[in-house]
C-alpha cells in the first residue's frame, strides 16, 4: 500500500472530488479496511473530518491544480493534516467567501487563486481576509521581488502571498514566420512592425491569420496601453483611465489587428464563466495564427500541440515609437481567511509551496510521461532566482530569465474595489468599436469611462 496513494484518496474524499462508489473502489484496491472505507465514503463523516480542528483547509482556483500536478506531492508530504480542494469560484467570483464572512465564519483557512488587482480590495473591505504580516517568518517579505510585494499589499499591509507569476508578452510560431519570408529570429519591436509582419503572413499564405489576442481588457488593451504609458490609473480609485490618450491609441492598435485575427477573436471563452478557453488559444494551438499576445503560460501550453514546439519564440511586447515599453504582470496567490484557523500551518504550507523545486521544474518543462505540458509560470522569491543565477538547473530554460527580467518594464494593474466589474462594464463599449459598430475610439472609450464611473458611484 502506498502512503502517498492513501493520502490522495483521503484528500479526494474530503474535498468531494470523488463519489461514494469511486472511494470504495479505490479503498478496496489499496487494502483499506471495509469499515474505514465505508466511513470515508459517507458524506456526514467526510464533512466532519473536513472540519476537524488542526486540519489545514486550503482551497484552490481549479486551474491551478489542473496545471500544476506536483502540488499533490507537496500536499501528500505536508507534516500536518491538509484538506486541499477546488474552490467554489468561476470567473473570479468570490460570492461564497463574501457570504460566509458576513456570518463571521469560513469553511476554509486559505484560498489560493487571488489576482490582486481583481479581488484583493473587495476581500479586504468585506472582512473576508486578514494580512499575513504578523504570521510571516523573519525575512520572508524581503525575499519577495519588490514589485510583486507591492502588488499584493494594500494600506501598508501584505494580503496576497504570491505564488505564480505571469507577464504579458508576444510570442510567435517561427515556422510560420519563416514561411512568410520573414526572419523568425527577429523580434518586432514596434506595433507598426508587428502588424506589418502579421499582414505579410496572411498575404504570403503562410497561415490563415497573422495574429491573435485575447480581447479581455487585462490581457489586451491594458498591456498595450502600458507599452505606451503606465500613467493611466486614477491615484485615488485605482480605476483605469479608459479614455486617456494612451488607452485610445491602444484600442486603435487593436482595431488594426482585427482583420488579421481569427474571426471569432471577440467571442467569450468556453470555460470559467467565459474568461478561459478563449478562441485565441485554439487559433495559436492549431498553427493558424503566427503572432500572439498573452501571458507566457498561454504560449507555452498551446504551442505544445505543434509538430515542433521548439518553434515557439517569446519576447517583450512591441511598443509605439515614443512609448515607454511597459507591459502588465500579475501573480496568482494565497489569502488568509479572517475567520479561518491554522494560520501558522498556512504560512508553512505557502513556504513549502513557494520553494518546492518540483513545482517550478514541472512548470518550465512539463511532464511528457504524463502528457502534461509546460505552463511557464515562475517563482517570485529573490532567493530562488539568486540560486538559479549562481547555478542554472539543467531544466531551467533561458526564456525563464528573460520573462523574470522583463519585470523591470512591467507594471501591475492598479487594484480597485470594482474588481472584475470594471472590465465587464467597459467591455461592450470598446468591443463595439472593434466590431465597427462605433466609428471613433475616443467616443467608445469615453462611454466606457462614463459607465465605469457610474457603477463606481453606486458602491
Amino acid at each position: 500500500m502506498s502512503n502517498q496513494e492513501v493520502r490522495k484518496l483521503f484528500a479526494d474524499a474530503l474535498a468531494g472530488r470523488a463519489d461514494r462508489r469511486t472511494i470504495l473502489r479505490r479503498a478496496a484496491a489499496l487494502g483499506i479496511a471495509a469499515p474505514v472505507a465505508a466511513a470515508l465514503a459517507q458524506e456526514t463523516m467526510r464533512s466532519a473530518l473536513a472540519d476537524t480542528e488542526g486540519t489545514l483547509d486550503a482551497t484552490y482556483y481549479d486551474w491551478i491544480l489542473s496545471l500544476h500536478s506536483p502540488i499533490e506531492l507537496v500536499n501528500s508530504e505536508f507534516p500536518s493534516p491538509i484538506n486541499a480542494q477546488v474552490a467554489p469560484t468561476a470567473g473570479f467570483g468570490i460570492d461564497t467567501f463574501l457570504a460566509e464572512a458576513k456570518e463571521q465564519k469560513s469553511t476554509y483557512d486559505m484560498y489560493i487563486g487571488v489576482t490582486p488587482f481583481l479581488e484583493m480590495i473587495q476581500m479586504v473591505d468585506a472582512g473576508v481576509i486578514e494580512p499575513w504580516d504578523s504570521y510571516l517568518p523573519a525575512g520572508m517579505l524581503d525575499d519577495i521581488i519588490p514589485a510583486i510585494k507591492a502588488e499584493g499589499s494594500y494600506q501598508d499591509k501584505f494580503y496576497v502571498w504570491p505564488f505564480l507569476l505571469d507577464v504579458i508578452v508576444q510570442g510567435w510560431n517561427a515556422e510560420i514566420v519563416g514561411k512568410a519570408g520573414l526572419d523568425p529570429e527577429v523580434t518586432p519591436t514596434t506595433w507598426d512592425e508587428y502588424i506589418a509582419n502579421a499582414k505579410k503572413v496572411v498575404e504570403s499564405g503562410a497561415a490563415p491569420f497573422g495574429l491573435t489576442f485575447d480581447f479581455h481588457a487585462w490581457r489586451s488593451i491594458l498591456p498595450i496601453t502600458h507599452s505606451i504609458s503606465v500613467d493611466v490609473y486614477d491615484p485615488e480609485t485605482g480605476i483605469f483611465q479608459w479614455n486617456s490618450d494612451p488607452a485610445v491609441q491602444a484600442l486603435e492598435i487593436m482595431k488594426e489587428m482585427m482583420p488579421l485575427a481569427n474571426p471569432d477573436v471577440l467571442n467569450e471563452g468556453t470555460t470559467d464563466a467565459g474568461v478561459n478557453g478563449t478562441p485565441d488559444e485554439q487559433a495559436f494551438a492549431s498553427g493558424q495564427a503566427a503572432y500572439y499576445i498573452k501571458y507566457q503560460n498561454a504560449h507555452l501550453r498551446f504551442s505544445s500541440t505543434w509538430a515542433d514546439p521548439s518553434m515557439l519564440r517569446l519576447a517583450a511586447l512591441p511598443k509605439t515609437a515614443d512609448g515607454v515599453g511597459g507591459t502588465v504582470f500579475w501573480t496568482t496567490g494565497a489569502v488568509l481567511m479572517q475567520y479561518g484557523h491554522d494560520k501558522e500551518a498556512a504560512v508553512q504550507y505557502m513556504t513549502n509551496l513557494s520553494t518546492d523545486q518540483r513545482i517550478w521544474q514541472h512548470s518550465v518543462q512539463g511532464d511528457a510521461s504524463k502528457n502534461e505540458t509546460a505552463v511557464g509560470q515562475l517563482p517570485v522569491l529573490q532567493s530562488i532566482w539568486a540560486a538559479y543565477e549562481k547555478e542554472q538547473p539543467d531544466w531551467l530554460a533561458d526564456w525563464a530569465f528573460a520573462i523574470k527580467d522583463g519585470l523591470g518594464a512591467a507594471n501591475a494593474i492598479a487594484p480597485t474595489k470594482m474588481s472584475i466589474s470594471q472590465f465587464t462594464t467597459a467591455t461592450p463599449y470598446y468591443v463595439a468599436y472593434l466590431k465597427g459598430e462605433e466609428s471613433d475610439a475616443k467616443t467608445a472609450l469615453t462611454k466606457a469611462m462614463d459607465a465605469v464611473m457610474a457603477e463606481y458611484a453606486k458602491m
